[in-house]
């Protein structure tokens, strides 16, 4: 049964990206307490771009915890070096950090039960300038395009409360679209 490693939240805030300062609230951190979610997202988190993130169909960010060590690789291999090169759960700007639901195991329309909410998957994450940024290099947006491990957005259907830790059931939407063909078709363009 898939797993919710972690809950992380942030408020929108200036940060300097490439000489210019940009609101962002990618630099998500851990919530130890039971979180509330209502239509919006999780109480406490902000979106600082609503044209690209959050809304009813952008309200959750939920990203697989199997992509981390690629992403420490791929940032080792540019020559950061944090200690020990670790990415805390949450460095990818996601909400919700899983255990054992990749992309390919969910479809537009699966929803993700949980005991006290329930959330259903809209569509893939799009890369951006303050991804790259907040990974350290600036091909790191391309290289989510061509592995596509993208991690994917969720609607809030019944609002309530999550909490690190909990298991939850994947519940099958119609099946007709999958996260992969559509976060592939989005991302042809930057594949060229």
């Amino acid at each position: 049964m898939p797993q919710l490693l972690s809950v992380q939240s942030a408020r929108a805030r200036r940060v300097v990206i490439h000489g210019r300062a940009v609101l962002t609230a990618i630099h998500k951190q851990p919530v130890d307490s039971p979180v509330a979610v209502q239509w919006l997202g999780l109480v406490g988190d902000e979106q600082a771009d609503l044209s690209v993130h959050g809304g009813l169909d952008k309200a959750v960010y939920a990203y697989p915890s199997e992509h981390y060590p690629f992403w420490q690789a791929q940032r080792a291999a540019t020559g950061l070096t944090d200690i020990d090169n670790a990415l805390p759960w949450g460095s990818l700007g996601e909400n919700l950090t899983l255990a054992g639901l990749l992309e390919g195991d969910v479809w537009v329309g699966d929803v993700l039960r949980f005991a006290h909410c329930a959330l259903r998957v809209t569509q893939p994450r799009e890369p951006c300038y303050k991804f790259n940024a907040a990974m350290g290099f600036n091909t790191a947006g391309k290289l989510m395009a061509q592995q596509g491990c993208c991690g994917f957005y969720l609607a809030v259907d019944e609002p309530g409360a999550l909490q690190a830790g909990e298991a939850f059931e994947l519940v099958a939407g119609p099946r007709r679209l999958g996260i992969p063909e559509m976060f592939g078709a989005k991302m042809a363009k930057h594949l060229r």
